[in-house]
């Protein structure tokens, strides 16, 4: 049978960054999103946590509402949370509800 090697827990990983990343930046990944936990330059390496409970900024208008434990995701065109998955990147789950005017979103990343 085929054994694993443990490496580390996995809730930061390290991040080559492929443009400069500011802290607390969110770093869209190929299928989720992390959060940069310190500057990164272009070319360098540096953590980014795959977990957690964040505050964002929120898509608003009509239909833009949201209910704990609603899929959500990073458009990452307009810079905010949405719950519109065509185009965008999983994000995480609302953890606390938000009106359609709300302007941020509490999302458990990961």
């Amino acid at each position: 049978m085929a054994k694993a090697t443990f490496i580390q827990k996995g809730d930061n990983i390290d991040y080559t960054a492929a443009a400069d990343i500011g802290y607390m930046d969110v770093v869209p990944l190929t299928d989720r999103i992390g959060v940069a936990l310190e500057n990164i330059a272009n070319g360098a390496t540096g953590t980014v946590t795959l977990t957690g409970v964040f505050e964002f900024p929120a898509a608003t208008g009509s239909g833009k509402a949201l209910t704990v434990g609603e899929k959500v995701y990073w458009d990452a065109t307009n810079g905010v949370i949405t719950s519109t998955a065509t185009d965008n990147t999983f994000a995480g789950h609302a953890v606390a509800a938000k009106a359609a005017s709300g302007t941020t979103a509490r999302v458990r990343i990961g």
